[in-house]
């Protein structure tokens, strides 16, 4: 539990400040935090072997699943905010791995594909990558994987409907 800092007026036995909400460690976002950072840090050290980052190789995993993408659509896909990947797709394309475009509907939209390079980096990726997933696969469980997997889906899918607010009432 979190102290706050001692109140210069009183006699130090102040006690910390309770609010009717369920513990920091307890809460959903924290929970789906702690494990994304678990899970990353299995990936960490093999993207860092072939010199990319976490977002690097979000980007271009998006990419090797489509032709091209506006770079606004690419943001949305790869929850990433605009000027951060603007920074990011600069230094994939400075490397090679992506190509810009115009877009030919309109001239003022750029249009993002993986190139040739990208995906040779991928493919030597691709195995570590794997072998990663094989080993959480292994320690946590392959129906104890799927099942979180498709647990989270749900989860997804309910928060986006359109009456997720009427849903979501206590315990947040």
């Amino acid at each position: 539990m979190l102290k706050r800092p001692a109140d210069p007026a009183d006699d130090g036995a102040a006690a910390p400040r309770q609010v009717p909400m369920r513990d920091f460690s307890r809460s959903l976002p924290m929970s789906l935090l702690r494990a994304r950072e678990a899970v990353m840090r299995q990936f960490r050290p093999s993207l860092r072997a072939h010199g990319l980052t976490e977002q690097q190789w979000r980007i271009l995993r998006a990419l090797a699943a489509i032709d091209a993408v506006e770079v606004t659509e690419l943001a949305r896909t790869a929850f990433l905010l605009g000027p951060s990947l603007s920074r990011i797709l600069r230094d994939l394309e400075a490397r090679n791995l992506i190509e810009r475009k115009t877009a030919k509907a309109d001239q003022r939209r750029s249009m993002v594909s993986i190139s040739e390079k990208g995906v040779k980096l991928m493919a030597s990726v691709a195995p570590s990558s794997e072998a990663i997933y094989a080993e959480i696969t292994r320690r946590f469980g392959a129906r104890k994987l799927a099942e979180l997997q498709e647990m989270l889906g749900q989860l997804e899918l309910c928060l986006a409907s359109s009456d997720a607010g009427d849903e979501i009432t206590d315990n947040m």
